[in-house]
């Protein structure tokens, strides 16, 4: 469904109340009865596990699930599936920097691409109430995916070029996903680049920012927005995360948010970032809570914040767990009245 998110930007702004828009897609999967593997790999059920949280829970926005697979798996790399967990990456495609000047660039919709893009034009289609934001892999995490984490980092201090080489094939499929997104009707894109974290503020930079700023200079207009995903340690980061012109961040639990939306300008959005796996997955309601609402005070002066997750909500999380995420925004909203 067509929307103007400057417009729907402006309001979420201007808003009275906080707002939540939590990394929350695997959970849903317990919703309708299946399991991980399923929502991965088929669209309708894909689109069923959004529409079951869409139903559910009280977020600002419709996403894809966050699989850092997808992408590398059309390029060819070995990928671990299991019944109720995330996919992985466990073989790349090169082993030498040196072959990146020969890697093919797949075509989208190639392998799993087609079950997300059609998992996000159902969502944008049939949920209305609320924008569809899909997710997708950032150029140098899917960099390392494809050659090695390791590897990579060494092959930006010793081999620049051929690295360049690479980074510049990732981001010429990636510019092309998310056109494929936009074209399906998503009303943006959730841009995971979690490996730049890694990286210096000059190295971030150089392999990661100016990519990340290419994909969002061919998509991102009034009715498609870029949110901008990095869970590593990022403070020292935030000039280069800006300069992608992403209209929004969502940062992860390695950062201190009272350290980050400082950094942020207020007519952007930034988001986190209460610990998906320690305290929303593992830890008890009363964690929950807490936690959330010693987040939702430090941020409180902050009218551009947007109450989040600090990464992708993992699948098994409890339903009571996600739920006091939320009791705990309500009871906020309703004492700050």
């Amino acid at each position: 469904m067509k929307r103007n998110m400057k417009d729907w930007m402006n309001d979420l702004l201007n808003s009275t109340e906080r707002k939540a828009l939590p990394i929350l897609s695997f959970p849903g999967a317990e919703l309708i009865g299946t399991d991980v593997f399923h929502v991965v790999s088929d669209a309708e059920m894909q689109y069923k596990c959004i529409k079951a949280i869409s139903e559910k829970y009280p977020s600002i926005v419709n996403v894809t699930p966050m699989d850092l697979s997808v992408e590398a798996e059309a390029f060819g790399c070995e990928i671990k599936f299991t019944e109720n967990e995330v996919p992985t990456v466990i073989k790349g495609v090169i082993s030498d920097i040196d072959e990146a000047e020969n890697l093919s660039i797949p075509n989208v919709g190639d392998k799993r691409t087609s079950v997300y893009l059609k998992a996000a034009e159902l969502a944008a289609e049939n949920i209305k109430e609320r924008p569809t934001f899909a997710g997708m892999i950032g150029p140098f995490s899917l960099a390392g995916r494809l050659f090695d984490m390791t590897e990579i980092m060494v092959a930006i201090m010793t081999e620049e070029e051929k690295s360049h080489i690479l980074l510049k094939k990732c981001t010429q499929f990636l510019v092309e996903y998310a056109k494929a997104f936009k074209n399906a009707g998503a009303n943006g894109i959730i841009i995971a680049e979690p490996a730049a974290g890694l990286l210096s503020p000059q190295h971030c930079q150089e392999f990661s920012s100016q990519y990340v700023k290419q994909i969002i200079d061919e998509v991102q207009d009034d009715f498609f927005m870029v949110i901008l995903h990095n869970c590593g340690n990022t403070v020292n980061l935030v000039e280069s995360l800006l300069s992608t012109g992403a209209k929004g961040f969502h940062f992860g639990n390695a950062v201190d948010m009272g350290k980050i939306l400082p950094q942020i300008p207020s007519e952007r959005i930034a988001m986190g970032n209460v610990d998906p796996a320690s305290v929303l997955k593992n830890g008890s309601v009363d964690d929950v809570r807490e936690k959330s609402k010693e987040l939702l005070l430090k941020t409180a002066a902050y009218k551009n914040y947007v109450f989040s997750s600090g990464c992708d909500i993992p699948p098994g999380t409890p339903q009571k767990n996600i739920q006091a995420f939320f009791d705990a925004l309500d009871e906020f909203n309703k004492a700050e009245r």
